[in-house]
Protein backbone atom coordinates (compact mmCIF):
# COMPACT_ATOMS: atom_id res chain seq x y z
CA UNK A 1 0.00 0.00 0.00
CA UNK A 2 1.56 3.26 -1.08
CA UNK A 3 0.21 5.95 1.53
CA UNK A 4 1.25 8.93 -0.52
CA UNK A 5 -1.55 8.44 -2.62
CA UNK A 6 -3.21 9.61 0.12
CA UNK A 7 -1.26 13.06 -0.46
CA UNK A 8 -4.06 15.79 -0.97
CA UNK A 9 -3.07 17.35 -3.95
CA UNK A 10 -3.14 13.12 -5.64
CA UNK A 11 -6.55 12.92 -4.19
CA UNK A 12 -7.61 15.86 -5.65
CA UNK A 13 -5.89 15.10 -9.26
CA UNK A 14 -7.98 11.60 -8.84
CA UNK A 15 -11.23 13.14 -8.16
CA UNK A 16 -11.02 15.68 -11.36
CA UNK A 17 -10.03 13.32 -13.64
CA UNK A 18 -11.89 10.84 -12.81
CA UNK A 19 -13.91 11.01 -16.69
CA UNK A 20 -10.71 12.03 -18.21
CA UNK A 21 -9.06 9.73 -21.36
CA UNK A 22 -6.19 7.22 -19.89
CA UNK A 23 -4.41 7.46 -22.59
CA UNK A 24 -4.59 11.50 -22.87
CA UNK A 25 -3.51 11.67 -19.03
CA UNK A 26 -0.76 9.16 -19.98
CA UNK A 27 0.36 11.09 -22.64
CA UNK A 28 0.23 14.73 -21.32
CA UNK A 29 2.17 13.12 -17.89
CA UNK A 30 1.44 13.42 -14.27
CA UNK A 31 3.32 15.26 -12.53
CA UNK A 32 3.71 13.98 -8.94
CA UNK A 33 7.88 12.78 -8.32
CA UNK A 34 6.48 10.55 -5.14
CA UNK A 35 4.08 8.28 -6.84
CA UNK A 36 4.15 6.46 -10.13
CA UNK A 37 1.96 7.05 -12.94
CA UNK A 38 0.55 3.46 -12.92
CA UNK A 39 -0.66 4.20 -9.14
CA UNK A 40 -2.43 6.77 -9.72
CA UNK A 41 -3.93 5.52 -13.34
CA UNK A 42 -5.11 2.57 -11.00
CA UNK A 43 -6.88 4.48 -8.32
CA UNK A 44 -8.63 6.47 -10.89
CA UNK A 45 -9.52 3.45 -12.85
CA UNK A 46 -11.16 1.68 -9.49
CA UNK A 47 -12.70 4.69 -8.34
CA UNK A 48 -14.39 5.21 -11.74
CA UNK A 49 -15.83 1.48 -11.11
CA UNK A 50 -17.15 2.12 -7.59
CA UNK A 51 -19.34 5.15 -8.50
CA UNK A 52 -22.30 3.09 -8.94
CA UNK A 53 -21.32 -0.29 -6.92
CA UNK A 54 -19.98 1.51 -4.30
CA UNK A 55 -21.33 5.01 -3.51
CA UNK A 56 -20.29 4.65 0.23
CA UNK A 57 -16.36 4.32 -0.54
CA UNK A 58 -16.94 6.84 -3.65
CA UNK A 59 -17.97 9.34 -1.19
CA UNK A 60 -15.65 8.77 1.61
CA UNK A 61 -12.96 11.33 1.51
CA UNK A 62 -9.11 9.45 1.22
CA UNK A 63 -10.16 5.82 0.06
CA UNK A 64 -7.73 4.05 -0.78
CA UNK A 65 -8.65 1.89 -3.70
CA UNK A 66 -7.51 -2.11 -4.82
CA UNK A 67 -6.58 -2.77 -8.58
CA UNK A 68 -10.04 -2.53 -10.95
CA UNK A 69 -9.82 -6.48 -10.84
CA UNK A 70 -10.74 -6.35 -6.92
CA UNK A 71 -13.30 -4.25 -7.66
CA UNK A 72 -15.02 -5.94 -10.22
CA UNK A 73 -14.98 -8.97 -7.31
CA UNK A 74 -15.95 -7.50 -5.16
CA UNK A 75 -19.83 -7.43 -3.38
CA UNK A 76 -21.89 -4.27 -4.76
CA UNK A 77 -23.59 -2.12 -1.53
CA UNK A 78 -26.73 -3.50 -2.66
CA UNK A 79 -26.15 -7.06 -2.56
CA UNK A 80 -24.17 -6.96 0.66
CA UNK A 81 -26.72 -4.96 2.34
CA UNK A 82 -29.15 -7.87 1.61
CA UNK A 83 -27.16 -10.54 2.56
CA UNK A 84 -26.18 -8.80 5.81
CA UNK A 85 -29.77 -8.51 6.62
CA UNK A 86 -29.56 -12.40 7.07
CA UNK A 87 -27.60 -13.33 9.89
CA UNK A 88 -27.80 -11.90 13.62
CA UNK A 89 -25.80 -12.89 16.49
CA UNK A 90 -22.77 -11.40 18.52
CA UNK A 91 -19.41 -12.67 16.24
CA UNK A 92 -18.59 -13.50 12.71
CA UNK A 93 -15.55 -14.39 10.79
CA UNK A 94 -15.13 -13.75 6.79
CA UNK A 95 -12.52 -16.23 5.52
CA UNK A 96 -12.32 -14.67 2.33
CA UNK A 97 -12.46 -10.56 2.88
CA UNK A 98 -11.25 -9.07 0.04
CA UNK A 99 -11.99 -5.36 -0.73
CA UNK A 100 -14.06 -5.73 2.86
CA UNK A 101 -17.79 -4.72 1.54
CA UNK A 102 -19.74 -7.65 2.80
CA UNK A 103 -17.87 -7.80 6.27
CA UNK A 104 -18.41 -3.89 6.17
CA UNK A 105 -22.42 -4.26 5.86
CA UNK A 106 -21.80 -7.46 8.67
CA UNK A 107 -20.77 -5.50 10.96
CA UNK A 108 -23.64 -3.27 10.90
CA UNK A 109 -25.54 -6.52 11.83
CA UNK A 110 -22.86 -8.32 14.58
CA UNK A 111 -21.28 -7.10 17.64
CA UNK A 112 -17.22 -8.26 16.43
CA UNK A 113 -16.56 -9.40 13.36
CA UNK A 114 -13.14 -10.63 11.77
CA UNK A 115 -12.22 -10.22 8.19
CA UNK A 116 -9.43 -12.37 6.60
CA UNK A 117 -7.81 -11.49 4.05
CA UNK A 118 -4.29 -13.12 2.73
CA UNK A 119 -3.04 -10.45 0.53
CA UNK A 120 -0.92 -8.36 2.53
CA UNK A 121 -1.58 -5.14 0.63
CA UNK A 122 -5.21 -5.71 0.17
CA UNK A 123 -5.95 -6.05 4.14
CA UNK A 124 -3.78 -3.15 4.63
CA UNK A 125 -6.01 -1.33 2.30
CA UNK A 126 -9.51 -2.75 4.17
CA UNK A 127 -8.22 -1.53 7.71
CA UNK A 128 -7.45 1.69 6.36
CA UNK A 129 -10.78 2.76 4.28
CA UNK A 130 -12.35 1.00 7.55
CA UNK A 131 -10.54 3.65 9.53
CA UNK A 132 -12.12 6.15 7.09
CA UNK A 133 -15.25 5.03 7.00
CA UNK A 134 -15.57 4.85 10.82
CA UNK A 135 -15.82 0.82 11.53
CA UNK A 136 -14.77 0.36 15.14
CA UNK A 137 -16.04 -3.44 15.51
CA UNK A 138 -13.92 -5.19 12.59
CA UNK A 139 -10.18 -6.98 13.13
CA UNK A 140 -8.12 -6.93 10.36
CA UNK A 141 -6.39 -10.49 10.30
CA UNK A 142 -3.64 -10.56 7.72
CA UNK A 143 -3.76 -14.26 7.00
CA UNK A 144 -5.77 -17.66 5.12
CA UNK A 145 -9.07 -17.76 6.59
CA UNK A 146 -8.71 -21.32 7.06
CA UNK A 147 -5.31 -21.33 8.84
CA UNK A 148 -6.94 -18.63 11.09
CA UNK A 149 -10.35 -20.33 11.52
CA UNK A 150 -7.71 -23.72 12.96
CA UNK A 151 -5.70 -21.33 14.85
CA UNK A 152 -8.28 -19.27 17.01
CA UNK A 153 -9.96 -22.60 17.70
CA UNK A 154 -13.45 -20.67 18.64
CA UNK A 155 -16.99 -20.42 18.28
CA UNK A 156 -18.64 -18.22 15.67
CA UNK A 157 -22.50 -17.13 14.97
CA UNK A 158 -21.73 -17.04 11.30
CA UNK A 159 -18.74 -17.58 9.22
CA UNK A 160 -18.80 -16.28 5.64
CA UNK A 161 -17.04 -17.56 3.01
CA UNK A 162 -16.94 -16.19 -0.61
CA UNK A 163 -14.47 -18.76 -2.48
CA UNK A 164 -12.01 -17.75 -5.14
CA UNK A 165 -13.83 -18.34 -8.42
CA UNK A 166 -10.03 -17.36 -10.26
CA UNK A 167 -7.51 -20.13 -10.84
CA UNK A 168 -3.73 -19.90 -10.57
CA UNK A 169 -3.77 -18.59 -14.14
CA UNK A 170 -6.48 -16.15 -13.09
CA UNK A 171 -8.90 -17.78 -15.31
CA UNK A 172 -12.78 -17.87 -14.15
CA UNK A 173 -13.87 -21.19 -12.82
CA UNK A 174 -17.23 -22.05 -12.23
CA UNK A 175 -17.32 -25.54 -10.27
CA UNK A 176 -17.43 -25.21 -6.19
CA UNK A 177 -14.79 -27.99 -6.19
CA UNK A 178 -12.38 -25.82 -8.75
CA UNK A 179 -13.17 -22.53 -6.56
CA UNK A 180 -10.48 -21.66 -3.54
CA UNK A 181 -11.15 -22.74 -1.42
CA UNK A 182 -12.62 -25.44 -1.71
CA UNK A 183 -15.64 -25.53 0.76
CA UNK A 184 -16.74 -29.00 -0.12
CA UNK A 185 -13.62 -30.16 1.45
CA UNK A 186 -13.39 -27.94 4.58
CA UNK A 187 -17.34 -27.86 4.85
CA UNK A 188 -16.87 -29.86 7.95
CA UNK A 189 -14.38 -28.03 9.61
CA UNK A 190 -16.78 -24.42 9.12
CA UNK A 191 -19.75 -26.33 10.31
CA UNK A 192 -17.40 -27.26 13.37
CA UNK A 193 -16.75 -23.81 14.04
CA UNK A 194 -19.85 -22.18 13.48
CA UNK A 195 -23.49 -22.62 13.73
CA UNK A 196 -24.58 -21.15 10.82
CA UNK A 197 -22.32 -20.61 7.14
CA UNK A 198 -22.81 -18.68 4.45
CA UNK A 199 -21.30 -19.16 0.72
CA UNK A 200 -21.27 -16.94 -1.78
CA UNK A 201 -21.02 -18.52 -5.60
CA UNK A 202 -21.43 -17.67 -8.85
CA UNK A 203 -24.44 -17.18 -10.13
CA UNK A 204 -24.20 -19.52 -12.72
CA UNK A 205 -23.65 -22.54 -10.42
CA UNK A 206 -25.84 -25.03 -10.81
CA UNK A 207 -27.65 -25.31 -8.09
CA UNK A 208 -28.45 -29.41 -8.40
CA UNK A 209 -25.17 -30.73 -8.83
CA UNK A 210 -23.59 -28.49 -6.31
CA UNK A 211 -26.30 -29.76 -3.84
CA UNK A 212 -24.87 -33.29 -4.16
CA UNK A 213 -21.15 -31.43 -3.16
CA UNK A 214 -22.73 -29.76 0.39
CA UNK A 215 -24.48 -30.70 3.29
CA UNK A 216 -26.35 -29.34 5.84
CA UNK A 217 -28.00 -27.16 3.32
CA UNK A 218 -30.73 -25.21 4.72
CA UNK A 219 -31.40 -22.27 2.48
CA UNK A 220 -30.76 -21.54 -0.89
CA UNK A 221 -31.27 -17.42 -1.63
CA UNK A 222 -30.97 -16.48 -5.57
CA UNK A 223 -30.01 -12.77 -5.32
CA UNK A 224 -30.82 -10.63 -8.05
CA UNK A 225 -30.38 -7.45 -8.86
CA UNK A 226 -33.01 -5.26 -11.67
CA UNK A 227 -34.00 -8.91 -13.03
CA UNK A 228 -29.88 -9.88 -13.54
CA UNK A 229 -28.65 -12.73 -10.79
CA UNK A 230 -25.76 -11.67 -9.31
CA UNK A 231 -25.37 -14.06 -6.21
CA UNK A 232 -26.16 -17.36 -4.97
CA UNK A 233 -26.09 -17.61 -1.12
CA UNK A 234 -26.03 -21.34 0.61
CA UNK A 235 -27.04 -21.31 3.98
CA UNK A 236 -25.53 -24.58 5.88
CA UNK A 237 -26.52 -25.02 9.94
CA UNK A 238 -25.04 -27.66 11.87
CA UNK A 239 -27.40 -31.04 12.16
CA UNK A 240 -29.67 -29.75 9.84
CA UNK A 241 -31.34 -31.91 7.21
CA UNK A 242 -34.67 -30.94 6.66
CA UNK A 243 -36.43 -29.44 3.37
CA UNK A 244 -34.37 -26.58 1.66
CA UNK A 245 -35.94 -23.48 1.39
CA UNK A 246 -35.24 -21.34 -1.94
CA UNK A 247 -35.47 -17.62 -1.67
CA UNK A 248 -35.36 -15.61 -4.47
CA UNK A 249 -34.99 -11.63 -4.48
CA UNK A 250 -34.95 -9.33 -7.36
CA UNK A 251 -34.19 -6.26 -5.97
CA UNK A 252 -34.88 -3.16 -7.74
CA UNK A 253 -35.07 0.67 -7.32
CA UNK A 254 -38.38 1.16 -5.74
CA UNK A 255 -39.42 -2.48 -4.52
CA UNK A 256 -37.98 -5.85 -3.80
CA UNK A 257 -39.95 -8.96 -6.24
CA UNK A 258 -39.89 -12.25 -3.83
CA UNK A 259 -41.11 -15.79 -4.17
CA UNK A 260 -39.91 -19.03 -1.90
CA UNK A 261 -40.40 -21.98 -2.37
CA UNK A 262 -39.32 -25.56 -1.03
CA UNK A 263 -36.73 -27.67 -3.22
CA UNK A 264 -38.39 -30.95 -2.83
CA UNK A 265 -41.75 -30.02 -3.57
CA UNK A 266 -40.59 -28.29 -7.08
CA UNK A 267 -41.14 -31.90 -8.83
CA UNK A 268 -44.42 -32.42 -7.19
CA UNK A 269 -46.10 -29.39 -7.67
CA UNK A 270 -49.55 -29.10 -9.69
CA UNK A 271 -49.69 -27.34 -12.93
CA UNK A 272 -52.17 -26.76 -14.82
CA UNK A 273 -51.84 -25.62 -18.98
CA UNK A 274 -54.05 -23.33 -20.94
CA UNK A 275 -54.41 -21.22 -23.63
CA UNK A 276 -53.33 -17.60 -23.28
CA UNK A 277 -56.24 -15.69 -21.16
CA UNK A 278 -56.49 -11.62 -20.30
CA UNK A 279 -52.92 -11.79 -18.63
CA UNK A 280 -49.51 -12.89 -19.42
CA UNK A 281 -46.81 -12.91 -16.79
CA UNK A 282 -43.01 -13.42 -17.47
CA UNK A 283 -40.91 -14.35 -14.16
CA UNK A 284 -38.06 -12.61 -13.12
CA UNK A 285 -34.86 -13.78 -13.58
CA UNK A 286 -34.13 -14.84 -9.84
CA UNK A 287 -37.56 -17.38 -10.48
CA UNK A 288 -35.78 -18.67 -13.65
CA UNK A 289 -32.47 -19.39 -12.14
CA UNK A 290 -33.92 -21.54 -9.19
CA UNK A 291 -35.98 -23.44 -11.30
CA UNK A 292 -39.61 -22.59 -9.38
CA UNK A 293 -41.03 -23.45 -13.18
CA UNK A 294 -44.12 -25.26 -11.32
CA UNK A 295 -44.29 -24.10 -7.91
CA UNK A 296 -44.67 -20.60 -9.25
CA UNK A 297 -47.39 -21.90 -11.24
CA UNK A 298 -49.51 -24.35 -8.10
CA UNK A 299 -48.76 -21.35 -5.33
CA UNK A 300 -49.74 -18.37 -7.12
CA UNK A 301 -52.43 -20.03 -9.01
CA UNK A 302 -51.38 -19.26 -12.67
CA UNK A 303 -51.81 -21.39 -15.37
CA UNK A 304 -48.64 -22.46 -17.69
CA UNK A 305 -49.31 -22.37 -21.45
CA UNK A 306 -46.15 -25.13 -21.99
CA UNK A 307 -44.24 -26.75 -19.98
CA UNK A 308 -41.35 -25.61 -21.78
CA UNK A 309 -41.93 -21.94 -22.55
CA UNK A 310 -42.19 -20.83 -18.49
CA UNK A 311 -44.82 -18.20 -18.98
CA UNK A 312 -48.21 -17.83 -16.98
CA UNK A 313 -51.48 -16.75 -17.64
CA UNK A 314 -54.52 -16.22 -15.49
CA UNK A 315 -58.54 -14.13 -16.39
CA UNK A 316 -57.97 -11.82 -13.35
CA UNK A 317 -54.87 -9.72 -12.55
CA UNK A 318 -52.09 -10.84 -9.77
CA UNK A 319 -49.16 -9.70 -7.86
CA UNK A 320 -46.37 -11.31 -9.86
CA UNK A 321 -42.43 -11.79 -9.13
CA UNK A 322 -41.79 -9.96 -12.56
CA UNK A 323 -43.27 -8.74 -15.40
CA UNK A 324 -47.03 -8.35 -16.12
CA UNK A 325 -48.65 -7.85 -19.39
CA UNK A 326 -52.37 -7.60 -21.13
CA UNK A 327 -52.71 -9.63 -23.51
CA UNK A 328 -54.25 -7.71 -27.14
CA UNK A 329 -54.24 -10.57 -29.36
CA UNK A 330 -52.84 -14.12 -29.96
CA UNK A 331 -52.48 -14.72 -33.84
CA UNK A 332 -50.59 -18.03 -34.91
CA UNK A 333 -47.24 -17.59 -36.16
CA UNK A 334 -46.67 -16.86 -39.48
CA UNK A 335 -45.92 -13.61 -42.13
CA UNK A 336 -49.49 -13.39 -43.25
CA UNK A 337 -51.59 -13.54 -40.47
CA UNK A 338 -48.45 -10.91 -38.59
CA UNK A 339 -48.10 -8.22 -41.76
CA UNK A 340 -51.88 -7.99 -41.12
CA UNK A 341 -51.01 -6.39 -37.48
CA UNK A 342 -49.00 -3.34 -39.50
CA UNK A 343 -46.03 -3.83 -36.32
CA UNK A 344 -42.95 -1.55 -37.37
CA UNK A 345 -41.55 -1.63 -33.78
CA UNK A 346 -42.09 -3.69 -30.67
CA UNK A 347 -40.01 -5.08 -27.82
CA UNK A 348 -39.78 -9.43 -28.61
CA UNK A 349 -38.84 -11.89 -26.45
CA UNK A 350 -38.88 -15.49 -27.29
CA UNK A 351 -39.75 -18.54 -24.88
CA UNK A 352 -39.55 -21.86 -26.38
CA UNK A 353 -39.00 -21.06 -29.50
CA UNK A 354 -37.14 -21.84 -32.46
CA UNK A 355 -35.74 -18.52 -33.73
CA UNK A 356 -33.39 -15.67 -32.20
CA UNK A 357 -34.82 -12.40 -31.83
CA UNK A 358 -32.52 -11.12 -34.15
CA UNK A 359 -33.89 -13.80 -36.79
CA UNK A 360 -37.40 -12.96 -36.02
CA UNK A 361 -36.57 -8.92 -36.26
CA UNK A 362 -35.02 -9.58 -39.88
CA UNK A 363 -37.90 -11.90 -40.83
CA UNK A 364 -40.76 -9.46 -39.58
CA UNK A 365 -38.84 -6.48 -40.15
CA UNK A 366 -39.52 -5.40 -36.91
CA UNK A 367 -37.87 -2.58 -35.19
CA UNK A 368 -36.76 -2.55 -31.08
CA UNK A 369 -38.46 -0.41 -28.75
CA UNK A 370 -42.35 0.98 -28.63
CA UNK A 371 -44.84 -0.05 -26.48
CA UNK A 372 -46.04 -2.79 -28.22
CA UNK A 373 -44.82 -5.81 -26.56
CA UNK A 374 -44.57 -9.31 -28.68
CA UNK A 375 -43.82 -13.02 -27.20
CA UNK A 376 -43.37 -15.70 -29.50
CA UNK A 377 -43.89 -19.07 -28.04
CA UNK A 378 -45.37 -22.69 -28.15
CA UNK A 379 -48.91 -23.23 -26.50
CA UNK A 380 -50.15 -26.38 -24.67
CA UNK A 381 -50.68 -27.96 -28.27
CA UNK A 382 -47.30 -27.60 -29.12
CA UNK A 383 -47.99 -25.05 -31.80
CA UNK A 384 -46.21 -22.00 -32.44
CA UNK A 385 -48.01 -18.42 -31.82
CA UNK A 386 -47.15 -15.08 -30.95
CA UNK A 387 -48.97 -12.94 -28.29
CA UNK A 388 -49.39 -8.97 -29.03
CA UNK A 389 -49.18 -7.55 -25.20
CA UNK A 390 -49.23 -4.69 -23.55
CA UNK A 391 -46.98 -3.95 -20.36
CA UNK A 392 -48.79 -3.22 -16.86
Amino acid sequence: MKTSILNTQIQKFINSNLNADIADLLLKGIAFDNVDNTTIIEQIESKKRAKKKLPTWFNTEYVYYPNKLNIEQTSSEITAEHKAKLVSGKNLIDLTGGFGVDTYYFSKQIENVIHCEINTELSDIVAHNYHNLQVSNVECINENGIETLKKLDKQFDWIYIDPSRRDDSKNKVFLITDCTPNVKTYQGLLLKYAENVMIKTSPLLDISATLLDLSNVKEIHVVAVNNEVKELLWILERNYSGSILIKTVNIQKENKQTFDFYYDEESTAKVEYTRPSNYLYEPNSAILKAGAFNSVSSNLGVKKLHKHSHLYTSETLIDFPGRRFNIENVIPFNKKAFSKLKIQKANITTRNFPLSVADIRKKFKVKDGGTIYLFFTTNLNNEKIILICSKI
